[in-house]
């Protein structure tokens, strides 16, 4: 005789079989996931170990819609939308994580989103953190119909299984996800990979080759070669900055701050305040500001206690004059610059010039900058 339970991951097998017709990635993906049935969730969840799902409620789906809330949830906790909330309003980054696995979904045939499911087109291209710091801002958001990202399921054998397995950490679980991601894509020949959507491609590197965080770049290219340190500088241990000591005595970088007109107020004081924070981070360095749209303005020296100039600008954007006052200028010893922008505006050609764009979140798509490495500001 059949269980009840048997029949309940019966449907979640036939789903599984249904999505290698559609997409042998997401079939082969599937084979990783934990599911497991239980009552105090509305339909589905995931807290980013295992996926959720009612009994009833789910089992009550026709089966177009079974497959896309799986797959929902799927996707879910294989991009670590649970790990990557952090400290993030719960609410608010449950509908950039939705934005993001839906526009995916609505992407492939004979799936049927839930009803309620929020969509919107000219977001879902981007990072889920990028989504949310673009909702943030707003002051009317969608209304989420059900909330299915938890960060942890509490049942009554809930103490029992926290002892038994040890519950994953995030760290084990991006290590784990990482290599579902990277065997779901060996065991999908190269002719059945020509239906991942760009969209899933982009989400799926964040996961197998995540973006270090762009002072962390910054830092890279302050040091020249491994021969130029030479044991943690003691000048700052006190501030416990624990950075290694350069043969040199000070890095000049070129900072560039975006001033034209499609640069909200809200998004200055970011730059300004991300700015702040190389100062802080790299004592080492001296750093020339300058504020840019169609012209250029600056170079001006400044510090860590020294007051920032007031911003100029406010007309289109034109990122040719930065790179030309730092060609003009001509006696700098590391050319090292970093331009904080939303990317969309007129470049120059190709420069020497070793350049660091930080984009806003909504800004230009990074494969679209002609020259030097591209980080978002999440």
């Amino acid at each position: 005789m059949i269980s009840e339970n048997d029949q309940l991951h019966d449907l979640i097998r036939a789903t599984q079989l249904r999505l290698r017709k559609v997409s042998p990635f997401f079939a082969a993906l599937s084979l990783f996931s934990k599911v497991e049935f239980i009552t105090n969730v509305p339909i589905a969840a995931t807290d980013g170990i295992k996926i959720y799902f009612h009994p009833l409620n789910f089992s009550k789906l026709k089966p177009s819609e079974r497959d896309a809330i799986f797959l929902h949830e799927l996707l879910h906790i294989a991009l670590l939308h649970p790990s990557r909330k952090k400290n993030r309003d719960s609410l608010i980054f449950n509908i950039a994580a939705d934005i993001v696995v839906n526009g995916m979904i609505a992407e492939l045939k004979d799936f049927k989103l839930p009803k309620g499911a929020i969509r919107d087109m000219n977001l879902e291209d981007l990072s889920v953190e990028e989504i949310y710091e673009i909702i943030h801002s707003r002051t009317e958001f969608p209304k989420l119909e059900m909330i299915d990202l938890i960060k942890g399921v509490q049942d009554k054998d809930n103490l029992k299984e926290k002892d038994e397995n040890k519950i994953l950490n995030d760290i084990d679980v991006e290590t784990y996800w990482k290599r579902a991601i990277n065997n779901s894509l060996a065991m999908t020949s190269s002719k059945n990979q020509g239906n991942i959507s760009n969209k899933l491609k982009r989400n799926l590197d964040q996961i197998v080759n995540p973006q270090l965080e762009w002072k962390t770049i910054l830092w890279r290219y302050l040091v020249k070669t491994p021969s130029d340190f030479s044991g943690f500088d003691r000048r700052f241990l006190y501030r416990e900055l624990y950075l290694e000591e350069l043969s040199i005595e000070t890095l000049e970088v070129f900072c560039c701050i975006d001033t034209s007109g499609s640069i909200s107020q809200e998004i200055l004081s970011k730059f300004i305040s991300e700015l702040k924070g190389i100062l802080s981070s790299y004592p080492l360095i001296k750093c020339q500001l300058f504020y840019a749209d169609s012209e250029c303005y600056g170079p001006y020296d400044i510090d860590l206690h020294g007051e920032l100039p007031m911003p100029k600008g406010g007309g289109g954007t034109d990122f040719a004059p930065f790179f030309k006052a730092i060609k003009d200028k001509g006696n700098y010893s590391l050319p090292i610059s970093v331009y904080l922008t939303d990317g969309y505006g007129t470049f120059p050609e190709e420069t020497s010039l070793e350049t660091l764009w930080v984009i806003t979140p909504g800004g230009i798509k990074s494969e679209d900058i002609p020259f030097g490495e591209v980080c978002r500001l999440i």
